[in-house]
């Protein structure tokens, strides 16, 4: 019998270890954001070479007023794209993939945690 306990509770251990994601961690992503403040600021209002990330998150592409976007980032937000977590989490990674032409120069974060993180500390920052 307390073989069969054992059995079970390591059973249940990977199981639950298995399912349960890592939380991600918005003071991390404040330090993977370093990586982004060459060309973007967190503040309202203040652009760079590429546009505040303020309020990114949950909102549409290409749609700080005043700031020149490029064309195929114009065209995707015409086209509905909404920076919501998932979108910018594609973006993140792979730039080029997700806006092809488009201006921004970074190759893409591959880290999935780090990205995660990243889009917690953007997810704040409203």
């Amino acid at each position: 019998m307390k073989k069969l306990l054992m059995g079970v509770a390591a059973i249940a251990a990977v199981v639950m270890g298995a399912g349960a994601a890592q939380a991600a961690d918005a003071a991390a992503g404040k330090d993977v954001f370093k990586v982004c403040m060459a060309c973007h600021t967190a503040e309202q209002g203040k652009n760079k070479v590429g546009p505040s990330l303020f309020g990114v998150v949950g909102r549409p592409a290409a749609s700080i007023e005043g700031f020149k976007y490029s064309a195929p980032m114009k065209e995707k937000g015409a086209g509905g794209l909404v920076w919501t977590a998932e979108n910018l989490d594609a973006y993140i990674k792979a730039p080029k993939e997700i806006v092809p032409g488009g201006t921004m120069a970074f190759a893409g974060l591959k880290d999935d945690a780090k990205r995660a993180d990243l889009i917690a500390f953007l997810s704040e920052q409203k």
